[in-house]
């Protein structure tokens, strides 16, 4: 299948269209690379002898995304595309709003139009807000407290009553935990511009020496250690996870939690980095 990949120069997004070039299937990617790189699509071309058609693009941009449409026969699209920082998105809530929610209004609206009918969304474990976990696909959606959240919860909701007002309008939305790591290349793997809003970027840079130490925020949760936990999954599963997602499509709505079931505190994470790496990474305890 021809497979259009928003947001495919970026760390998740790289990662997947890896796997779906894996998976025999062509990539085209739309990437404004405002937290990514150029070379990032090289690279993916280095890891898989396969070539990929790059449109530097803004998906909120109507007549660009139409372009790739006529261009190419479209046989799915996977939305990686959008803004992810939480607390960026406290600071600027208007470009999250616009550019998360009218990115997807302008694909599926242009899906519609050109006849393409499979549509799998990136979406997050955000979504369920102040649920209790275990967080259950089945759940209802709580508000959460970002705007970033309530972004990807937003979107959902459009995507899902496009889909039941379009019966042929396959969709599958994954909301995801907290990705890690990188491909066994070494080519590609999360690097973020700037200063890092993750936790693992953060560490490495931290070893590296790029940053002078890791701010740990908090230390008086109910948790092993006092620290925050969280689930992480590594970003070669969940980019697998994508393209499963995609080729198994069916009719309606289809909605997966893509983590591993088990949390990892900051603690936790920092120490098994320090073991595999032989290094010491400085901390200092802050306020939540």
């Amino acid at each position: 299948m021809n497979i259009l990949v928003t947001g495919g120069a970026g760390y998740i997004g790289s990662h997947t269209c890896v796997a779906l070039l894996e998976a025999g299937h062509s990539v085209i990617i739309a990437d404004n690379l405002c937290n990514s790189r150029r070379e990032t699509v090289e690279k993916i071309m280095d890891i898989t002898g396969k070539e990929i058609a790059f449109y530097k693009i803004d998906v909120t941009d109507v007549e660009a995304v139409e372009i790739i449409f006529r261009n190419y026969k479209i046989d799915g699209v996977i939305h990686i595309a959008g803004l992810k920082a939480v607390a960026e998105s406290v600071e600027k809530p208007q470009d999250y709003y616009y550019n998360n929610i009218v990115s997807t209004l302008v694909l599926a609206k242009t899906c519609h139009k050109y006849g393409v009918n499979r549509f799998v969304f990136s979406s997050s474990a955000t979504v369920y807000g102040e649920n209790r976990v275990p967080f259950v696909e089945s759940m209802e959606l709580l508000p959460t407290t970002n705007p970033y959240g309530e972004t990807k919860a937003m979107s959902e909701r459009i995507l899902i009553d496009i889909a039941k007002a379009n019966p042929t309008f396959y969709l599958s939305i994954l909301r995801y935990f907290n990705p890690v790591g990188a491909h066994e290349s070494r080519l590609i793997g999360e690097a973020p511009n700037g200063i890092p809003n993750n936790l693992m970027p953060f560490v490495t840079q931290v070893a590296k020496g790029k940053l002078e130490k890791l701010k740990i925020f908090g230390k008086d949760y109910p948790t092993v250690d006092g620290t925050g936990v969280r689930d992480y999954i590594h970003v070669v599963d969940l980019a697998e996870g994508h393209v499963a997602a995609l080729e198994n499509l069916t009719e309606g709505v289809h909605i997966y939690n893509l983590g591993t079931g088990k949390g990892t505190s900051v603690l936790e994470l920092v120490k098994a980095f320090e073991e595999a790496n032989d290094i010491e990474i400085p901390y200092e305890i802050v306020n939540r």
